[in-house]
């Protein structure tokens, strides 16, 4: 009985061991996370990864406890057997399910929000394949889309700029990211028409960074506008200085 919970707690202490390291590697995948909305469907999955690993290796120390308690001891044979199941299974689901890397066709799907999720998503994965100036401008357009994404969430999908918004970045943008990893890698540096694809692509992204700047900038003119509308009126309520502004005395009347 002792020996089946000291063989218990040494299968838990393995476990919390293995989770901290997941949570561990999990951070630093996220570090790598170009904008909020891929980092969050990046800490969904390691999420769902954790609460299998957890549920998992509860399972194991159970079974073992309980097969322990049946047998009187489930001894160095079953201590072995619980020990392989546990790193199995940590090891399994640390590596699945891997986060799904959205299709091109599914980007400019669903709601702003997840729309500007799933191609942050998606270009991440593009990274490896692209020019280090273009992995430069992914990365700030990444940051872009964040702030993007906010204004969009707050206005009707019909809207000229939600609309226009739609199609540069889920269309254009990733349209133009498949036409550039179409090209063969050594044709990528060669010169046609004075300029390579390496090039076009660094110029194209650095368009696409300046009318998503563009349309951040158009859609916050309306909310900068009414904040000084706000300021205004309480600077004629209350004083520029934040104290109440002088009441006007009371007319004095003959006695």
């Amino acid at each position: 009985m002792d020996d089946s919970t000291r063989h218990s707690e040494a299968i838990l202490s393995e476990a919390r061991s293995s989770l901290s390291a997941q949570r561990n590697g999990g951070y630093h995948r996220r570090a790598g996370s170009i904008g909020r909305g891929s980092a969050e469907l990046r800490q969904k999955n390691l999420m769902t990864r954790i609460k299998l690993i957890g549920g998992s290796l509860l399972a194991i120390v159970f079974a073992a406890m309980a097969l322990g308690i049946a047998i009187d001891g489930i001894g160095f044979t079953g201590i072995m057997v619980a020990f392989l199941a546990v790193v199995a299974a940590t090891f399994l689901f640390s590596n699945f399910p891997k986060v799904r890397v959205p299709k091109r066709a599914d980007l400019n799907t669903g709601d702003v929000r997840h729309m500007v999720a799933r191609t942050e998503l998606w270009l991440e994965h593009q990274r490896p394949a692209l020019p280090p100036p273009a992995i430069t401008l992914v990365d700030q357009i990444g940051v872009q889309l964040d702030a993007l994404g906010l204004q969009l969430e707050s206005i009707d999908p019909g809207h000229p700029a939600a609309v226009e918004t739609r199609k540069l970045v889920g269309e254009t943008l990733p349209g133009m990211v498949d036409a550039y990893r179409k090209i063969p890698t050594h044709l990528r540096r060669e010169e046609r028409a004075g300029a390579t694809p390496d090039k076009q692509l660094v110029e194209s992204l650095g368009k696409i960074s300046n009318e998503i700047d563009r349309v951040t900038r158009q859609l916050a003119d309306g909310a900068i506008d009414d904040l000084a509308i706000r300021t205004r009126y309480l600077d004629y309520r209350y004083g520029a200085e934040g104290e109440p502004a002088a009441l006007p005395e009371p007319n004095k009347q003959d006695t």
